[in-house]
C-alpha cells in the first residue's frame, strides 16, 4: 500500500547560505497493510526516492546520492519508520537521448544500505536491487505513475 508519493525537500548543512540543501520525489510503500499474504516480510518499508533530472542544475540543490545518509535519517524520524524494517532504493528512470532519440539507458534500482547509529544513517552502501523484489518495486512504480 502507498503510504506517501510527494516532493519531499531537505534542508542543508549551509546556514543562510543553505548548502548541501536539495529536494527528491518520496514514496513510500508499506507491504504489510493491504493485500495480505501468506508470507511475512522482515523488511515490508520500501522507501523509494529519486532525483528530478529536471532540477538538477539549480545551484546549491544536491542528489538524493549526495546526501542518501541525511535523506534517509529525515525520512526514519519524519515518517516514524524502524531502520530495521525497512528497505532504501534509489530510482532512476529509464531515459533516451540523442538526435533522434536513439540511445535508450534503462531504469536503474539501487538498494542504499547503512549502518544505523541512534536513530542516523551511516556508511551507505549501494547495491543492485535483486528480483523478485525488482519487479515488485518496478511494477509499483509503473502503478504510481499510471496513476499520477
Amino acid at each position: 500500500m502507498l503510504i506517501h508519493d510527494d516532493l519531499y525537500t531537505w534542508e542543508g548543512f549551509g546556514g543562510v547560505l543553505e548548502l548541501a540543501k536539495g529536494e527528491c520525489h518520496l514514496r513510500i510503500f508499506d507491504l504489510s497493510k493491504g493485500k495480505s499474504g501468506a508470507v511475512t516480510l522482515l523488511k515490508p518499508i520500501l522507501v523509494v526516492v529519486s532525483d528530478f533530472p529536471e532540477r538538477a542544475s539549480q545551484l546549491k540543490r544536491v542528489s538524493v546520492r549526495s546526501a542518501c545518509s541525511h535523506v534517509a535519517s529525515r525520512v526514519v524520524r519524519q515518517f516514524e519508520i524502524d531502520p530495521q524494517r525497512m528497505v532504501f532504493i534509489e530510482y532512476t528512470p529509464a531515459s533516451t537521448y540523442g538526435d533522434r532519440g536513439q540511445h535508450h539507458i534503462p531504469a536503474k534500482f539501487d538498494v542504499m544500505d547503512f549502518v544505523w547509529h541512534e536513530g542516523y544513517a551511516m556508511h551507505p552502501k549501494w547495491r543492485p536491487l535483486d528480483q523478485p523484489l525488482l519487479d515488485l518495486v518496478s511494477d509499483l512504480i509503473a502503478q504510481t505513475e499510471s496513476e499520477g
